[in-house]
């Protein structure tokens, strides 16, 4: 009889300490993608189960798979490249255990788009749900429905708090954008004006980040009436034609603050107007376009979330609600609010 393979054995194989493959298995932060990556590899490879996977097994030995399904918005970029890598993450830790992961994605910011993917789902037998939606009061009723009939909800990144949902999973977006807005105190001296450029205000995740953000400024005295705002949809030409509008109607500007994607686009404005190093930005999330920009002085600092993290998680959360009826420790999911700059930047 062969040796049953060991966390040890995993770790050895992945070139890790057990304490790294312990916060693999337990979606813990602080891991580098390539070091996660070899991990989920190492346990494939030799097969290891973890006693709470055993477990959960025992709950499902046999019979029709579990389905679980993902509704996401129609962002691109960082956005979808590393939260369908978290899907894809969680699709192989889950295979073995008889779950199967049904992907929904929208194309437009509609609600009766995501409404009817939402039914889709269920129709195909979906028992629990992780949603990344518009916020829009028809879509918070499908869940709440949905809860009521037995199917669980978590949502990721941006929450949809009247849905019902068993938990969100992502960042204390309200908090990260209070951060934002102390750093850009700091950086503007309380002086000029500044733009506040969100995604699409009908998401909870850019509207709680934007009011976040607005909350910290005023209460550094930073006057209310001198914050524009307004909304890119994470749109590179969209970026660009707003933030060189705000640039010429507002000759005092100076910062911008980037609730969304696109930030190249607001570099670029700043730069096509002669004012690189006048105009002080603060951003979000971190990608390679973001390093460069931070390394050049375009970017003064971003603060980051772990989207992968926010594509594996709901999964496993549910897939564990299903079968148990308990929701796990949601604190060892919590994301920390850290802040980058050009000198605290992390190796790629």
């Amino acid at each position: 009889m062969g040796t049953r393979p060991t966390i040890q054995m995993v770790a050895e194989l992945a070139g890790v300490s057990r304490g790294t493959v312990d916060r693999v298995l337990n979606g813990r932060a602080h891991v580098r993608e390539e070091v996660r990556q070899r991990v989920l590899d190492a346990i494939r490879q030799s097969g290891y189960v973890s006693p709470r996977e055993a477990h959960l097994r025992q709950l499902s030995p046999s019979g029709p798979p579990l389905r679980l399904g993902v509704l996401l918005p129609n962002w691109e970029g960082q956005f979808r490249t590393e939260v369908d890598s978290g899907i894809g993450q969680a699709r192989a830790e889950l295979e073995g255990g008889g779950v199967q992961v049904l992907v929904r994605r929208c194309e437009t910011d509609l609600p009766q788009e995501a409404l009817d993917l939402l039914e889709d789902l269920r129709r195909e037998g979906a028992a629990g749900l992780a949603v990344c939606a518009v916020n829009d009061p028809s879509v918070s009723g499908a869940l709440a429905e949905a809860a009521e009939a037995g199917i669980p909800c978590v949502t990721f990144n941006s929450d949809l708090p009247e849905s019902r949902r068993l938990c969100f999973v992502g960042q204390d977006i309200h908090r990260s954008g209070r951060v934002a807005g102390g750093l850009m105190a700091r950086l503007t001296g309380r002086e000029g004006t500044v733009l506040a450029a969100v995604g699409n205000l009908k998401f909870d995740g850019h509207r709680s980040r934007l009011d976040g953000f607005c909350q910290r400024m005023e209460e550094t005295g930073f006057p209310e009436e001198r914050i524009a705002v307004a909304e890119t949809f994470n749109d590179y030409e969209t970026t660009l034609r707003i933030v060189g509008e705000a640039i010429a109607a507002h000759p005092g500007l100076r910062g911008v603050y980037m609730a969304n994607l696109s930030v190249s686009g607001c570099a670029a404005a700043i730069e096509k107007a002669g004012r690189k190093g006048q105009i002080h930005v603060v951003c979000h999330d971190v990608n390679e376009s973001v390093r460069r920009l931070l390394l050049d002085g375009s970017v003064d600092f971003t603060i980051p979330q772990d989207f992968v993290r926010q594509g594996r998680v709901p999964l496993l959360l549910l897939r564990d609600y299903v079968r148990t009826g308990r929701l796990t420790d949601q604190r060892r999911f919590r994301e920390q609010i850290d802040i980058l700059c050009a000198e605290n930047l992390p190796e790629a």
